[in-house]
């Protein structure tokens, strides 16, 4: 029941994600335009669902690298989904108006990308260890 377990904490760690990157976006978008920020607000999230990821979700399964090479490999591997969120993102600002567009557009986003980026943290970046 260990992958069930670490599905939850992953979506609870998205939620976490969800809130700072809608929290990035919104402080970067009158600078940057609605989707210049989603790249930034990308990247915010990517970076604290990184570390509570590590911290919670997989703290067993921390990958055989550095710190950094561990983190690259994150962002990397969690592009895929976030190609599938940014597409899904940019659809709902076309199709949805209000305010309140972005943030749905995160959250509709963030909801096509979790299994993937579930599946590409729990075998790519935090591999269970091997055996000495």
């Amino acid at each position: 029941m260990k992958l069930g377990r670490e599905f939850l904490a992953f979506g609870l760690v998205g939620v976490a994600g969800f809130v700072v990157d809608v929290s990035v976006l919104y402080l970067a978008a009158p600078w940057l335009g609605w989707y210049a920020a989603r790249v930034l607000s990308f990247v915010a999230a990517a970076t604290a669902t990184w570390a509570l990821n590590r911290r919670y979700t997989f703290t067993t399964r921390h990958a055989d690298t550095s710190l950094g090479r561990e983190y690259l490999r994150y962002l990397v591997t969690m592009l895929g989904g976030a190609a599938v969120n940014y597409a899904v993102y940019v659809a709902t600002l076309h199709w949805v108006g209000g305010p309140w567009a972005p943030a749905l557009g995160v959250a509709l986003g963030s909801c096509t990308g979790l299994v993937v980026n579930f599946l590409s943290a729990r075998y790519f970046v935090f591999r269970a260890r091997r055996g000495p």
